[in-house]
Order: C-alpha cells, then structure tokens, then sequence
C-alpha cells in the first residue's frame, strides 16, 4: 500500500473535541490507476464524548462508500457535506479519479450529481455481498484488498478522456490564477461547448462549478493558515467581480463568513 496521496484539500476546521478520529487515505495499486484517486476510511469512537460535526467540501469525484447498511455509489456532492458522528463507527470509501467513474456507469455523470445508487445498479447481483466482504475487515488493508478485488474483476476498458478530464481538472487545482472557462478551455485545445459537452458526461458538474469551487478550497485554506487576508484583493484574484459576492459564496458553501471561519479554524489549532 501507498499512503502518499497528497494533502486532504477541503476538511473544514471545527473547535478541537475530545474523542478518537483516524482519517487514512491509501493510492490504489497500478492496475486501479486509471480509475481510482485513493481509497480513503474514517473510524471513530467518541463513546462517553461530545458528538463531533465533520464537514468537508465538494471535490468532482464520485464515491463508493461503505458504511453498515448504508453503502451507496455518491454522485458528485455541490454542497459542503456534513456528518454528525457519534459513539462509534467505520465508513470506507473509494474516491474515483475526475471522469474515473464514467466508464462504469456508462451514461452522463450529471444523472447522478447530488444523488447515489445503489451498487446493483452498476454491478448486478455481483454486488449483493461485497457490503458485507468488505466490513468483515477491521483494516483498511483489508478492506481495500476486496474492494480492489472486485473492481478488478469488473473494471471496464480504458477511456482516455478518464485521462484528459483528470489532467484538467488537476490544471484547475495547481494553478489559483485560472478562474474563467474560456481560459481553460483554450489551454486545453477545447472549444467552450466541448468541454462542457465533456464534463457533463465525464464529471457530472461545470467546468465553471469545478473552478469556482476550488477557487474556494484555496480561500479555506489561506484562512485556515490564519494569515492576514486583503479581502478585495482575494477576491479578485479568485475571480470575482467583488469582495461582496465572494463573501456570499464563501458563506452560502462553508456556512460562515471568511473572516468567521479564520477565526474558528485559528482557535482550533491553538
């Protein structure tokens, strides 16, 4: 296994709790890599503690995520996703790769965006066990050899758009200048319409949605470092027209106001 899968983007900080928390994200294996970004699990236990509010915000991914009794494929989530946890529990995912879940499907990821199916909806009753194969693992090594497994044994032929929409979207995190589709999609030897034509049936989401959203990771992530913010300049370095309709976005996904949420993030790392 392979842990080195880069920085979690997008973990929203809340008040330190007591309590135990354990995030671990593994890289698939080479022959997953067309497919899948990293399996990922969460486990906890806050028994005789407070229950903790976990949140996070939307990345252009599709996850299959098992949790007991609830297990479902998620479309691409556009709000900021939040989980109450308590007492004690497990959820282990796999995070597929922008467009890495299309070749599965085989139909426009936008008909699942904001939504899940179940897992026979994609693989038939080859998947009427896996919840359970899966969960019989108390690692995540374990896990992820079953899950690895099975989509193995179904993963579909390779799409090299898989590859030109993950080589895109990766455009859009590295560089905090590109803040226009015209932009991208001249970089990229698109026409507007194509690439959205693309991301519609590969993403599921705009290409203007991915953009603006991780135009906010990257204002989350200053904030939560706690430095000092020129309001008007970032707000026009991160594409906006205003300090004003910044702030009404900032606040309409992560639920506060940038200069709220500097100052949780500060006092949770003190």
């Amino acid at each position: 296994m392979s842990p080195d899968v880069g920085k979690a983007r997008g973990v929203l900080r809340h008040a330190a709790a007591a309590g135990a928390f354990e995030h671990t994200r593994v890289a698939p294996d080479a022959s997953l890599r067309d497919f899948v970004e990293h399996f990922w699990m969460v486990r906890w236990d806050l028994r005789g503690h407070t229950p903790q509010l976990q949140e996070t915000l939307p990345h252009p991914n599709v996850h299959l995520v098992f949790e007991r009794d609830k297990t479902r494929i998620f479309g691409v989530h556009t709000a900021r996703f939040s989980k109450l946890l308590e007492d004690r529990g497990c959820a282990f995912g796999v995070k597929f790769r922008p467009g890495g879940f299309y070749p599965f499907l085989q139909r426009p990821l936008s008909s699942i965006a904001d939504g899940s199916i179940s897992l026979q909806d994609v693989f038939g009753n080859d998947a009427d066990t896996l919840e359970d194969d899966v969960l019989a693992n108390t690692d995540i090594a374990g896990m992820i050899a079953v899950a690895t497994r099975f989509l193995q044994a179904h993963a579909p032929p390779t799409d090299p758009n898989v590859d030109h929409i993950a080589a895109i979207v990766a455009g859009i995190v590295d560089d905090r200048s590109l803040t226009k589709v015209d932009d991208l999609a001249s970089r990229n030897g698109l026409s507007k319409r194509s690439l959205q034509r693309l991301f519609k049936q590969y993403v599921g989401v705009s290409p203007k949605w991915v953009i603006n959203r991780y135009r906010l990771h990257d204002a989350v992530e200053l904030l939560a470092a706690g430095e000092t913010i020129d309001g008007p300049r970032l707000a026009l370095e991160l594409g906006y027209f205003d300090q004003a309709h910044f702030i009404r976005d900032f606040k309409k996904l992560i639920g506060r106001s940038p200069a709220d949420y500097r100052r949780v993030a500060v006092n949770a790392k003190s």
